[in-house]
């Protein structure tokens, strides 16, 4: 018989449709916590209450995890027991009534568009995987795609003819998501080399599907020969996407649909606006903001100068 842990599992991967990563986290975080009850000699979770889901936190701060772990921890014990609470197993989740930590929003790091149009324009190699290569920057940059997404897309998802592409994202949800000319071009160029053969569109050497690490491998190495000093992931280029989209007047919530975030909150963590965006806007807006509050006559007025921007 399905313990209740693996019947969650099951949940989550069939109906959920979560990524074989998202299953190990929650396999490992709920393991973990079994072994803290079995410990206690308690046998099944189902026998969980208020006091021991806070007595395992308290062990956790004592183990010097931080914040972060914590929190990830018990959201995923919350939803172990909500769906158990959901089948009848228990009669109410009590994890809801444990607060979790307080976690600073840390700011994920962008390139400026300098920075990005250094690392896309760079010259790149002829050969198939330098091709391949400037395809997959390019397509991370006008998509904001998740690395995972990205390397699971088929050629059957791009629509060249409408210039977008159908990504799937967490859950096996479905977006459509534009695709610009640059990136474009750069896949047309690629698969003039690699041929129009269904199935991954992009391949590693050998012809199978490209792997999260591998692509990883390949931002790092093409940032470094660009000559970028930071560090840079695939999620510092989904971060530069969704950030130079918010720089040039795009809806939030536009940008949420993008990046197939099911929470607007959560595109308010990954989206910050430059200091250069931010000085325009004020200049533009605020009465005060120009020559040190002085009032700047118009161009009617005798001597007047034409109004806008700090002198």
């Amino acid at each position: 018989m399905m313990t209740p842990v693996e019947a969650f599992l099951r949940y989550q991967a069939v109906e959920r449709g979560a990524s074989a990563h998202t299953l190990r986290s929650y396999r490992a975080d709920l393991d973990q916590f079994l072994r803290f009850l079995a410990a206690r000699r308690v046998k099944q979770i189902v026998h969980v209450d208020v006091r021991l889901v806070r007595q395992y936190l308290a062990w956790l701060y004592e183990a010097r995890l931080s914040r972060a772990s914590i929190a990830r921890k018990l959201a995923a014990i919350r939803s172990c027991l909500a769906f158990l609470t959901r089948r009848g197993r228990l009669s109410k989740n009590p994890a809801r009534e444990v607060r979790a930590p307080r976690v600073p929003s840390k700011l994920v790091s962008f390139l400026p568009v300098d920075e990005a149009m250094g690392l896309l324009d760079h010259l790149f190699p002829t050969s198939i995987g330098g091709v391949r290569d400037k395809a997959i920057l390019e397509m991370l940059y006008a998509t904001g795609t998740r690395v995972a997404e990205l390397c699971r897309l088929d050629l059957a998802d791009l629509d060249r003819s409408r210039g977008a592409v159908r990504v799937r994202g967490k859950g096996n949800r479905e977006r459509i998501i534009p695709v610009g000319d640059a990136a474009l071009r750069a896949v047309d160029a690629y698969l003039a080399i690699r041929g129009d053969a269904d199935g991954p569109l992009f391949w590693n050497l050998r012809g199978g599907r490209l792997t999260v690490r591998s692509v990883h491998r390949i931002v790092r190495a093409r940032s470094r020969a660009a000559g970028l000093t930071r560090r840079v992931s695939p999620h510092t280029l989904r971060h530069t996407f969704a950030t130079h989209m918010l720089d040039a007047g795009a809806d939030l919530r536009l940008i949420q649909d993008l990046l197939g975030h099911s929470r607007l909150s959560t595109t308010q963590r990954y989206t910050h606006v430059s200091a250069d965006h931010l000085m325009k806007v004020y200049d533009a807006a605020h009465p005060r903001a120009l020559s040190g509050g002085v009032p700047i006559p118009s161009e009617s007025s005798p001597g007047g100068t034409k109004a806008g921007g700090r002198r």
